[in-house]
Formats: structure tokens, C-alpha cells, sequence
């Protein structure tokens, strides 16, 4: 042994990041088992590296007995202090027993396991680097793929990307770059595991991150998101800053933001609304861009009866259904959609004659006196309550 290993462990600390101590542990115990291999030795053995001085001894290790069962392992108290008098029962006597050409063999034998030990070391580096990463977007390289996979390159991992996660309406080529979303990662006795997604709703909060500023520095904060990957998506968003416009910060000019991203999922559709926690406004923003008349609310079984004009009722209700089912993922309420002609047939709208003339006498006084107009009773509602609560202060 030189310092060329010396400097072969350096370098390797250097470029691969692994700790000299690591690589230490796995020489020696490389070289142990090329000494049991190689010389037929079941004993107790120790190897002291020394790569300062450029040395490599072999000990046997033998427990210091009264009497002795099996002279591989251990020794007497009487042989042991023969070769030193301070050796108590319980000790441990060790002898160098290197042989002459134990180097040779031992280069060849320890070479296959001080290798694996690398490659396990950087397994257990790549793992920590990536389960840090759980939940965040990466850029990935399509590399392969088979019936069911597709294997994405990230650098120093390969992630696979299950069929269920992909977008059913892209196609993948390799070497086509996507960004995708990393959900779990896994150790496997080959390897960390990373599992990625294209479908997962995660990947569209990242990206709206990325692409917008107010959300990355929390100004606007994302508070839910409904996604039906590939087709079409709705988000609901919300800030405490009375200056800025959630929604139009998220589309950005001429909708740039927002088309940026629906580029980026193949053409997915991208709904951005503003939250509340009124459910009675924040059920009407989710229906967007169908117009609400009006929403009754249950809250005990946290469902919502939401009436629209009849021409907008398919609108609402949107292609299979997807509108509204996209609206009630995103507000947590159930929503169950009528026409306004139905809704007057089933007497549920107006509620009563009495209640509805009051309103209506109440809230023609507010927008003639402020000279408020807005297109729905919903949106006149908020103006009124607006009003309401001016007057009070006043």
C-alpha cells in the first residue's frame, strides 16, 4: 500500500462527497473477510489501516479464559500473561498474524466489497437528498419506459412515474423534458426508490410558485385546489393585502401566468377564483363562469342548493358533470344545481313571498342610495352587507 490510496480516498471524499471514515470502515472490513476467506481463519480477527504510515497488520483477537473451549477464540490466563503480565481474565489478547502475501489477495478480494460500500454510501447520500425533496417539483428527463412505467432521469436518480400518475392525454418520447412532482421516495436493497406524478395536484401548486411571485412570497396564498389532470383545473385563492388582486395576479397580463402553466400540462384548463369563507360566496365564485341567482346553504349537512338561470344551467353543471363536481372538491360542499325555473316549480325559490318582498324593498333602498348595480343577487348581496356594515360605523 502507497499514497496512491491515500489519494484515492481523498478523491473520492471530494467527488462522490462520501466521508474518508466510511471508506476506512469498508477497507477493513473488506480486508477481515479476505483473511477468513483466503487463509480458512474463523477466528476473531481485527485490520489496522494505517494510511499515514502506508500499513496494513492483521490481529487475531482471543478472549483471556480460565479454561479454553476453542483456541481460535480464545486463550488462557496463564498463556496470555506469558506474553504480558497485566492481561486480567475478561481481556482481549491480540497478535498480529498478517501473512506474507495477504496484500495481493486481500486488492483483489476487498476490491468487489469496498466497491459496494461506495455504492451503498452514495445510495444512502442520493436518499437523503431527495427525501428532503418529497413533495416538490423537479425537472426530469424521460429515459424509458415499458407496459406500465415510465423512468424519468433526475441526475443522479432514476424515478419512475406509474401509469396511473401520468396524464392520459400526453405522450411521451425519450428525452423529453417534464417537470414532475416527486411523491414519495423509498430505500430498496438497490436503492432509493423516487416515485414522481404528473397528475397530482401538488405539481399544479408548484408550478403556480414558479411562475407566480405573490404566491412564492405568500403574498396570495393557494387555499384549495380540484384537479381532473389533463382536462381541467380550478384553484381558489386568497390575501389579506386589500391592494392586490389574487385572481389577477395568477393569470397574469393578457393571461400570461396562467396560460404559461397550462402549456407546461398540455393544454389542462386552469379555473382561478377567489375564496371566502362565506360558503354562499365562495360556492358562487367555484361555479365560475356560469352566473349564480342565489345560494341556500345546510350547514349540518354541509350542502349547498345553488340556483342559476336556465341557460346557464348547463354551463354549471359543465361537460359529464365536471364543473360542478370540480366545484364542490374545491369547497368541500356538496352542490346540487337548479334552473331557475325549476327551482321556482319546486318552491324553493323565491323562498316566500313575504321574506322576498322585504328583501327586495331593503335592498332597492341600498343600491339607490349608493347607485350600486351589479348582474346577480349574489353580487348585490355583498354590496349590500358592505353598506350595512358602513352605516353602522357611521
Amino acid at each position: 500500500m502507497s499514497s496512491d490510496l491515500l489519494e484515492a480516498l481523498t478523491a473520492l471524499e471530494q467527488q462522490k462527497g462520501i466521508s474518508r471514515d466510511v471508506l476506512v470502515d469498508a477497507i477493513e472490513a473488506a480486508l477481515v473477510t479476505a483473511y477468513k476467506r483466503n487463509f480458512n481463519q474463523a477466528q476473531n480477527v481485527r485490520v489496522d489501516l494505517n494510511l499515514e504510515k502506508g500499513t496494513m497488520k492483521v490481529y487475531s483477537r482471543k478472549d483471556v479464559v480460565e479454561e479454553v473451549e476453542d483456541e481460535r477464540l480464545q486463550i488462557s490466563l496463564e498463556d496470555a500473561q506469558v506474553i504480558n503480565p497485566v492481561y486480567e481474565l475478561a481481556d482481549i489478547v491480540e497478535e498480529e498474524v498478517t501473512p506474507r502475501d495477504f496484500g495481493r489477495i486481500a486488492a483483489q478480494t476487498a476490491k468487489q466489497v469496498v466497491t459496494q460500500r461506495v455504492r451503498e454510501a452514495e445510495r444512502g447520500l442520493i436518499y437523503e437528498e431527495y427525501i428532503d425533496r418529497e413533495e416538490d417539483i423537479v425537472n426530469g428527463i424521460v429515459e424509458r419506459m415499458d407496459a406500465k412505467n415510465l423512468f424519468v432521469g433526475l441526475g443522479k436518480v432514476e424515478a419512475v412515474l406509474p401509469s396511473s400518475e401520468q396524464i392520459q392525454t400526453e405522450t411521451y418520447e425519450p428525452h423529453d423534458r417534464i417537470k414532475v412532482y416527486i411523491t414519495k421516495v423509498e430505500r430498496t436493497a438497490r436503492g432509493p426508490q423516487v416515485f414522481v406524478s404528473r397528475t397530482h395536484p401538488g405539481l399544479l401548486r408548484r408550478l403556480f410558485e414558479l411562475e407566480v411571485p405573490e404566491i412564492y412570497d405568500g403574498t396570495v396564498e393557494i387555499k384549495s385546489i380540484a384537479r381532473e389532470a389533463g382536462d381541467r383545473s380550478k384553484i381558489s385563492v386568497h390575501t389579506t393585502n386589500e391592494e392586490v388582486d389574487p385572481v389577477g395576479s395568477c393569470v397574469g397580463s393578457r393571461g400570461a401566468r396562467v396560460q404559461s402553466i397550462s402549456n407546461e400540462l398540455n393544454g389542462e384548463k386552469v379555473d382561478i377564483v377567489e375564496w371566502s369563507e362565506d360558503p354562499v360566496v365562495f360556492v358562487a365564485n367555484a361555479l365560475s363562469p356560469s352566473k349564480v341567482i342565489d345560494v341556500q346553504v345546510d350547514e349540518e349537512e354541509r350542502s349547498t342548493t345553488v340556483i342559476v338561470p336556465d341557460y346557464q344551467l348547463s354551463l354549471a353543471i359543465g361537460k359529464r358533470g365536471q364543473n360542478a363536481r370540480l366545484a364542490a372538491k374545491l369547497t368541500g360542499w356538496k352542490i346540487d344545481i337548479k334552473s331557475e325555473t325549476d327551482a321556482r316549480e319546486l318552491g324553493i325559490y323565491p323562498r316566500t313571498e313575504e321574506v322576498l318582498n322585504e328583501q327586495a324593498s331593503e335592498e332597492e333602498d341600498y343600491l339607490e342610495a349608493y347607485e350600486y348595480e351589479d348582474e346577480t343577487p349574489v353580487e348585490q348581496a355583498e354590496a349590500i352587507d358592505l353598506y350595512a356594515d358602513v352605516d353602522e360605523e357611521d
